[in-house]
């Protein structure tokens, strides 16, 4: 095999820009091989726009009977990101799930179950670790030479969306159709990068203020409290209702502050170890010294099409991927905290109890309400996933 038959679950937003990026020769290992969409214009979109000789299938299951597939990727409503991926997974195809994993953990857990049972290559849309930027904070955290982390802060509001986008969509941010709102929908890439460069918080307290800048049920307003087991503290900001919104990812560490905005990143590091100088200096109010330097990165952000490179690399060459499928378990963890948190109102230890958080969010479920206003729009979402986007 020298190219990788891909089946694509969900031609929406992200799903076309899928299909675009291989029909335009970005991923050049792997060939469309099949789509399928529920709704019918997207399925006419398919007979206008794929070459002849991909099948267009209705439903997931019709396109999971193909067997002229290597691989599938899903990019359907959340919901049923793991049952797909786990059909997919029986039937013998690699898959590749699109964030989130799923909208909670129970049932993101007994997706990793099923992969750990299968030989198969299972990976997740974690396009944002492709990103220099981000690689570099990961690199520079992680590598000990400034010590232990004190302190995480990452406002990220420049996530605008109009109400337009939410009534794009008869399921978008209704809690029995998409399973929550910014935290679920914009922010898994952020949640997932947070958790991979700083590492895993031991406590979460979060408000999530429902409906506060547009007319859905869901949260589109979060403010979130992060303790970590050394001690360190954070706090996570984000909206969907801030124009033009900031996006700023700053971690101070012993020996250096590390500053990520404006799609660079910037390092101030000092001369000797804060945790030693405070204990060790004279004077009462004198900073121990340091200076900004230089940080080089490979400047290379290829986004979606390096992770379905890396999936195709790894499927015919076991080169690794950019994020495994088990891994998105990791951030998903992180909103079902700040949602049980925001529901309880009191801080939630990590890890929370499952059954707790698929009971109140069964509650959500029971109330939502049935969209009156759905006008059906699928965006092009190229451009909209820079240093922070989705």
């Amino acid at each position: 095999m020298n190219k990788v038959r891909l089946g694509i679950i969900g031609i929406g937003n992200m799903g076309s820009g899928h299909v675009e990026s291989i029909l335009d020769g970005k991923v050049p290992e792997i060939e469309l091989a099949a789509v399928a969409d529920l709704r019918e214009s997207r399925r006419q979109w398919a007979e206008e726009t794929l070459p002849e000789n991909v099948k267009i299938f209705e439903t997931a299951e019709e396109l999971l009977d193909y067997s002229d597939m290597d691989a599938v990727l899903v990019a359907i409503p959340h919901y049923d990101h793991p049952k797909y991926v786990m059909e997919a997974l029986k039937r013998g195809f690699h898959a590749m799930c699109e964030k989130p994993a799923g909208v909670y953990t129970k049932q993101v857990r007994e997706m990793n179950e099923e992969a750990a049972k299968h030989d198969l290559v299972f990976g997740m849309m974690f396009n944002q670790r492709t990103n220099h930027i981000y690689r570099k904070m990961h690199e520079l955290v992680n590598g000990g030479q400034y010590g232990a982390i004190k302190r995480v802060n990452w406002i990220i509001t420049d996530w605008y969306r109009t109400q337009a986008y939410y009534n794009s969509g008869g399921w978008r941010a209704t809690w029995d159709g998409e399973g929550g709102g910014v935290l679920l929908n914009q922010c898994p890439h952020n949640l997932d990068l947070i958790q991979w460069i700083c590492g895993m918080p031991k406590s979460v307290q979060a408000f999530c203020h429902e409906g506060k800048w547009h007319d859905i049920e869901v949260e589109d307003d979060v403010t979130a409290y992060l303790e970590y087991p050394n001690g360190a503290t954070g706090v996570f900001v984000t909206t969907t209702g801030d124009a033009p919104g900031t996006n700023r990812f700053e971690v101070d560490l012993e020996k250096a502050k590390i500053v990520c905005e404006n799609e660079e990143i910037k390092v101030y590091e000092l001369d000797v170890n804060e945790r030693e100088y405070c204990y060790t200096a004279t004077e009462g109010f004198k900073k121990p010294e340091g200076s900004w330097i230089d940080v080089e990165t490979d400047g290379e952000n290829l986004q979606h099409v390096g992770v379905l490179r890396a999936f195709a690399g790894a499927i015919l060459r076991g080169e690794p991927l950019i994020a495994g499928g088990e891994e998105g378990i990791n951030g998903l963890t992180l909103s079902n905290a700040m949602h049980l948190s925001s529901w309880l109102k009191r801080p939630v230890e990590i890890p929370f109890d499952e059954e707790l958080f698929l009971e109140e969010l069964n509650k959500k479920r029971a109330a939502s309400r049935k969209k009156e206003h759905v006008n059906e729009i699928t965006f092009n979402t190229k451009g909209s996933y820079g240093s922070g986007k989705a």
